[in-house]
């Protein structure tokens, strides 16, 4: 199957709008609300949910970047990794009700490696998930909270999310093989979309 659009630009940007409008409404506001945006395109879709989510309530919510590598569950664990990544050891989230943000929901072995890396920060009140895609597939008993598209997908098939911050563009694509944009390309892509002031 060629590759094709799933989600253009426009409808990331609607299917965003209303995850932060369903995050508001679920948590009755944004008080000791904090977003977790799993690296790498998790985290700009924090950002944007958290932008959005300020301009609709007037105040600032928490968003922080979380890593996951040590966490994973195809790697081995050994001490020392368990401090040196996950979430940024100045954050307590104790007692907070904390999102995590993820581009792509499949297997759900990354949602349990974040959720290990929440609970070494702390203890928070809940932890909910806010996925742009949801594709199926699930190997653990994970389920999202928000999302912006179900998508039934075949094994073989592969949905790539890009975004301006990581690729230069915002769409997101299903296909067979899809290829990233590579590195290089997505930053000449960023810097010629700011030149233009795109």
């Amino acid at each position: 199957m060629p590759e094709r659009i799933l989600l253009t630009s426009d409808d990331m940007r609607r299917a965003l709008v209303r995850i932060a409008h369903q995050i508001l409404e679920a948590n009755h506001g944004c008080e000791n609300l904090v977003l977790l945006g799993m690296r790498t395109r998790g985290a700009p879709i924090a950002q944007r949910l958290g932008k959005l989510i300020s301009d609709i309530e007037g105040s600032q919510v928490e968003t922080a970047e979380i890593d996951i590598t040590a966490y994973r569950d195809d790697r081995p664990r050994s001490g020392a990794d368990n401090g040196s990544v996950g979430v940024d050891s100045s954050l307590d989230l104790t007692a907070k009700k904390v999102v995590l943000v993820d581009d792509v929901l499949y297997t759900g072995r990354s949602i349990r490696a974040a959720m290990d890396a929440v609970m070494d920060r702390g203890r928070p009140e809940r932890i909910q998930l806010a996925v742009l895609v949801d594709r199926g597939h699930r190997e653990l008993p994970i389920r999202p909270d928000y999302v912006g598209k179900n998508v039934p997908t075949a094994l073989h098939e592969r949905i790539h999310v890009r975004l301006t911050e990581t690729d230069g563009c915002d769409e997101t694509l299903i296909g067979n093989g899809l290829t990233p944009v590579k590195p290089e390309l997505a930053v000449k892509i960023v810097q010629a979309r700011k030149d233009l002031g795109t």
